[in-house]
């Protein structure tokens, strides 16, 4: 884990959301985020899915994932035309995630 993730656990996931929603998260990690979800339940409180309690934590409306993979969509072009080349998923994550939800 890296120092990102120090003492915030449910930052893991939040980011894992973001990658998931952008098509970048690795079915490897879902399948392990699948497996502990019955221990997100335990420790966060909250039903359903790895995603639905991300959902219901951070208060996200209804059609986030759809409005964080128009941003990414979106942005595509823009960053090719401005760097040379295609933005990486976990670079945009990271900045998504630390621009809109604070931590």
């Amino acid at each position: 884990m890296s120092d990102r993730y120090e003492g915030k656990p449910f930052l893991r996931l939040v980011d894992c959301y973001v990658l998931d929603a952008i098509g970048h998260l690795d079915p490897d990690q879902d399948a392990q985020l699948i497996e502990m979800t019955p221990k997100f339940r335990e420790i966060f409180g909250e039903q359903g899915d790895w995603r639905e309690i991300v959902v219901a934590r951070m208060q996200f409306p209804e059609g986030m994932a759809g409005a964080i993979r128009q941003v990414w969509d979106s942005g595509h072009a823009r960053f090719v035309a401005a760097n040379g080349r295609a933005p990486d998923p976990e670079e945009f994550t990271r900045f998504f995630v630390d621009t809109n939800f604070p931590h």
